[in-house]
């Protein structure tokens, strides 16, 4: 088990949430790798940051915010890889996030390279 790959994935899974809380989108979108794909039941799927950016652009500006993910499970793929899904609410809809893979970068943060969750209102 890759401990550095389970720790940079907690730390920015949660660094991740309080970005998005703030309202950052252009902030959220620096966590996705630059040709990250994100698949979004059931508004479609975003390619590369600049896609993924205004989407949560978008979101924001709808607001809504308050994310919290609910009892998040982090499977270790490799020494480079880790799997997140979990429940998820915030004030004006909830989910599930089915895949979210985080990568250690050589800098030994994680980012995201695939995104798969569904929003529900």
């Amino acid at each position: 088990m890759s401990n550095a790959a389970l720790t940079a994935a907690q730390t920015a899974s949660r660094a991740w949430q309080e970005t998005f809380n703030r309202g950052d989108a252009k902030g959220c979108a620096d966590f996705y790798s630059p040709e990250a794909v994100m698949k979004v039941t059931p508004f479609g799927e975003f390619r590369g940051r600049k896609e993924i950016q205004k989407f949560w652009e978008k979101i924001i500006s709808d607001g809504f915010s308050d994310v919290e993910y609910l009892d998040p499970e982090l499977t270790v793929v490799d020494d480079q890889s880790v799997h997140l899904k979990s429940r998820w609410r915030m004030n004006k809809a909830h989910g599930v996030i089915t895949n979210e893979l985080w990568v250690l970068q050589p800098d030994g943060a994680a980012l995201l390279t695939e995104d798969e969750f569904e929003v529900a209102t």
